[in-house]
């Protein structure tokens, strides 16, 4: 009987093509992405206290360290009329004094003229990042992984979602599991204004299933150089059947996000309130996770059920269109993005993915002894591999020919686009 698990020993193990993506180093050597990612990733040595996902999930409740990440926010107005409205960046910044009790922590405007200023033809990497549902800048995992490369001299920000993290909606258009727009747009921003910056990217939870759409959208076009994605759920039905099926994973789990999830609307509620679609005092009822996305999400776009949107909205297809070194991490004991839905299979179908299971870490934790989290290390690790050693005009054009959103169509053939969904959205050229 294996009971390493009683000193918090985790197991990892590996999921990806019998042929991974070759990358070639900027010593000239050549390396397997599988090769990359199991060698940035460190033995998982987990707090034996917290012994299962459960108590490592609670864990994230209780908040015994801060790290202070300071950011600087400017609003962006969405350039596609078809998403209109704004939303907020927050950009990593040095430290300073000045606070503002309408941001959270740690967290100013640029003044007008300042973010006039902010383009710089430097050759910094630059990270952006997607937080979990209803979260933000604010949330600490995140700022485990920032604090890190911030050190190691990268330039980061955080795309918020419409109304989180203290930002204001001015449409009636929030987000959804699909919201790739405002992180598409923010990308493009940052490639104008920092030409010379190679730019990558991260997701945690939903901005992890977000991130994932977004690179299957863009396909062998993506302007990113390579991504991580932690904790995603995957397959968004399987994820809510399972949270259904438990009184934990209903009365814990399911209500906490819904109650959050809801604050977001009441704060929001006279703007969002003014898409006719939405019945106000039906979604002000509602006590579980599933039940807004019924009476929020489906009406806002259309989904006749909330089954309908989270088969639309699920990521475990995209996987297949992505096109750019993709390294995904998660726990097999997680309670909210379940294992059940990890698409395993799709990991094994595309070379540019590779997949790192812990048997142990709960949801968005894995925390060690002393209240690190263990993502953190094979996250920056992987990211800081890619932007120091790897040769990306070789990955170019060894891509070169591939399609932009799904493998190569054969003609008078039954074809497979993973890319194809229900509820057809305008993707900004």
């Amino acid at each position: 009987m294996d009971l390493s698990w009683l000193l918090g020993r985790a197991k990892t193990t590996f999921y990806h093509h019998a042929k991974p993506l070759q990358l070639r180093t900027k010593e000239g050597s050549d390396s397997s992405l599988l090769e990359i990612c199991e060698s940035v990733t460190p033995e998982c040595h987990l707090n034996p206290l917290l012994f299962n996902g459960h108590v490592q999930t609670f864990w994230t409740a209780v908040k015994p360290q801060d790290i202070p990440i300071y950011y600087k926010r400017h609003i962006f107005e969405a350039s596609d009329p078809a998403y209109a409205g704004t939303f907020a960046v927050d950009f990593v910044v040095s430290p300073y004094e000045d606070t503002s009790s309408s941001l959270p922590p740690r967290t100013t405007s640029f003044r007008d003229e300042e973010f006039e200023d902010i383009g710089s033809l430097d050759t910094k990497p630059m990270l952006v990042t997607l937080h979990g549902l209803s979260g933000g800048s604010h949330e600490i995992y995140l700022r485990h992984v920032l604090e890190i490369l911030g050190k190691s001299g990268w330039e980061a920000c955080v795309v918020n979602s419409r109304g989180c993290a203290k930002s204001a909606v001015t449409s009636t258009i929030l987000f959804n599991a699909r919201a790739t727009w405002d992180v598409r747009q923010v990308v493009k921003w940052l490639r104008k204004t920092f030409p010379n910056r190679p730019l990558f990217a991260i997701g945690y939870s939903l901005g992890a299933n977000i991130l994932t759409n977004y690179l299957g959208e863009e396909g062998g076009g993506c302007i990113l150089k390579a991504a991580v994605v932690c904790s995603n759920p995957w397959n968004l039905e399987t994820g809510n059947q399972a949270l259904q099926r438990s009184w934990l994973g209903l009365e814990v789990y399911s209500k906490t996000m819904g109650t959050n999830i809801k604050k977001v609307f009441e704060d929001h509620v006279e703007q969002i309130s003014q898409n006719p679609r939405i019945d106000v005092e039906k979604v002000r009822k509602i006590k579980y996770l599933h039940e807004f996305d019924r009476h929020l999400q489906g009406p806002t776009w259309g989904y006749p059920t909330e089954g309908a949107y989270y088969r639309d909205s699920s990521s475990s297809d995209s996987l297949l269109a992505v096109k750019i070194p993709f390294f995904a991490i998660n726990a097999e004991d997680d309670p909210i993005a379940v294992k059940e839905a990890i698409p395993f299979e799709e990991f094994k179908q595309n070379p540019y993915a590779v997949l790192c299971t812990t048997s142990m870490g709960g949801h968005l934790s894995w925390f060690e002894t002393g209240g690190g989290r263990w993502f953190a290390k094979p996250a920056t690790q992987f990211l800081m591999k890619m932007a120091e050693g790897i040769d990306f005009s070789a990955v170019e054009q060894s891509a070169g020919g591939v399609g932009t959103n799904s493998a190569e169509v054969v003609p008078n053939s039954p074809n497979f686009n993973p890319m194809r969904r229900k509820l057809q959205m305008h993707i900004e050229p």
